[in-house]
Parts: C-alpha cells; sequence; structure tokens
C-alpha cells in the first residue's frame, strides 16, 4: 500500500489503482487504533447475492442454526 495526506480542505485522494479495484464509494469505520475505508459497492443487494451465492441453506435455516449456537455459547 502507498501512503496518502489530506488536503487542506480534508479531503484524502486515494490512488488511482485503489479506486479501480475498490470504486469510489467507502464507508468510514472506527477501531480503536485507527479507520479502515470499506468499499460500497454500487449495487448492495448484488454484492450480498455474489458474496452469499455459494450458501444452500435457507434464511430460516441459518437463523435457526444461529439461534442454537447462541444458546450453546450461553450455556444451555
Amino acid at each position: 500500500m502507498g501512503e496518502t495526506t489530506l488536503d487542506d480542505r480534508g479531503r484524502l485522494t486515494l490512488p488511482k489503482d485503489i479506486r479501480e479495484r475498490y470504486g469510489d464509494r467507502y464507508r468510514v469505520v472506527r477501531l480503536r487504533d485507527g479507520i479502515k475505508l470499506v468499499p460500497v459497492a454500487e449495487d448492495p443487494l448484488e454484492a450480498l447475492r455474489d458474496e452469499f451465492e455459494d450458501v444452500e441453506k435457507t434464511a430460516e435455516e441459518l437463523r435457526d442454526g444461529a439461534r442454537d449456537a447462541a444458546i450453546d455459547e450461553a450455556g444451555r
């Protein structure tokens, strides 16, 4: 990665290769020791579909599994 600085108006310019790879929109996430830029997809729903296209369970099955795992972790 490279290094960048804020201009006198507080704007941050990202290198061209970063913009080409991740796009032009980012969410700023605050961390304990700094910040993180998370790319925002042009079509967030399409990005979610792409991310989970290999998941074969239904939403209900995933929800039930998460509930059972939470109960187990809490000490059923």
